[in-house]
């Protein structure tokens, strides 16, 4: 369909040349008669590489078979049409004939030089027609090449924003398995303990799972949802002992329709949960701190850390490196991450520019 657009184009093209050249000659009737034929023969040749020439060859790396084709259409091209409209200057129906020599006569001698003409001829109709129809091939030709050029870049920027989007998807999957598993884990072992709190776990599990099937499949959510996730997350954790965990939030809300990618802050607190050895409860600590305003979000999170570094399970271990790719995708340039750590404690910082 591009093709047949591409040839529409160059034939409108050079039907508005040459009215306007007919317009600025006067617009007489010889000069349609004259030119006409040339019309036809550029639009084919153009025909034949719009079709041919360029699908065909050029875009399949056969550039000598290209040029050697080219070259052979735009001559054929010429001899063909210069047969049939002759040279009214030879007075011959072709341009390899030669004429009768009249009206030639000597021109005036310069000053210890050669005698000049006083007719010189013009360019031969076999030379004007090959010039036409070259500026036609090679104007269409350069044309193509720049569309082709632009359509290959548009499919560049497509592609690599489907990658984008593909690659996303892969993260959020791993994001979601990795959450349930820990939930999961958490309202086994309560289950022995204390069915009123697996059941109040489970309430929170739904919300949470509501959030992540439905909510999550949003580009952007409020920030509001991520807290109340976030929340959630806490009191199904803090749900598995009788004791109270050292953990402490502080949300400072301006507008808690403040727009952000969903899931993207949940990863902090798992590892914080994970690994701070908070189920001690004596000597750990966490704590969170989110605050918004109108262009940007802070997130502050920090836990203490064990002595002894301590595994959970083996499942884990993507959530950081998880949320720097969704950074890199989502925020470049309007994010800042600092991670400090020290033989105490864990801090995480995170500051996202909500505009450009």
């Amino acid at each position: 369909m591009n093709r047949h657009k591409n040839f529409i184009f160059h034939a409108a093209l050079w039907l508005l040349i040459w009215v306007t050249a007919w317009i600025f000659t006067g617009s007489e009737i010889q000069f349609l008669d004259e030119n006409s034929l040339v019309f036809v023969f550029q639009i084919a040749v153009i025909a034949s590489l719009i079709y041919f020439t360029i699908p065909q060859l050029l875009l399949k790396k056969k550039y000598v078979l290209f040029t050697v084709v080219s070259v052979a259409i735009v001559i054929v091209a010429t001899l063909i049409l210069t047969n049939i409209i002759g040279d009214p200057l030879l007075g011959v129906n072709s341009d390899f004939g030669a004429g009768p020599d009249l009206g030639r006569r000597p021109g005036p001698r310069f000053e210890n030089g050669p005698r000049m003409e006083a007719n010189r001829r013009p360019p031969s109709r076999f030379f004007i027609n090959l010039l036409l129809i070259v500026i036609a091939y090679v104007i269409a030709t350069l044309v193509e090449i720049f569309l082709f050029a632009q359509r290959k870049e548009e499919e560049m920027i497509i592609n690599k924003n489907e990658a984008l989007q593909t690659e996303l998807k892969l993260l959020k999957s791993q994001i979601n398995p990795h959450f349930l598993f820990n939930a999961l884990n958490n309202i086994y072992a309560l289950s022995a303990i204390d069915a009123v709190r697996t059941q109040k776990s489970i309430s929170y599990l739904s919300d949470m799972l509501r959030y992540v099937l439905y909510e999550c499949e949003q580009e952007i959510v409020p920030l509001y949802k991520e807290i109340d996730y976030i929340e959630n997350y806490i009191k199904l954790f803090s749900l598995k002992s009788s004791k109270k965990y050292p953990i402490t939030t502080t949300f400072s809300i301006e507008d808690q329709n403040v727009p952000i990618v969903p899931m993207l802050l949940i990863p902090f607190l798992e590892n914080a949960l994970k690994h701070s050895n908070i189920e001690k409860i004596e000597g750990t600590f966490i704590n969170l701190k989110i605050s918004s305003f109108a262009d940007g979000i802070n997130f502050e999170l920090e836990n203490s850390k064990p002595e002894h570094s301590i595994v959970k399970d083996d499942v884990g271990g993507i959530g950081i490196e998880n949320v720097k790719k969704r950074l890199a995708i989502l925020y470049p340039d309007r994010h800042e991450l600092v991670i400090n750590e020290t033989s105490l404690a864990f801090k995480v910082n995170l500051k996202l520019q909500l505009h450009e």
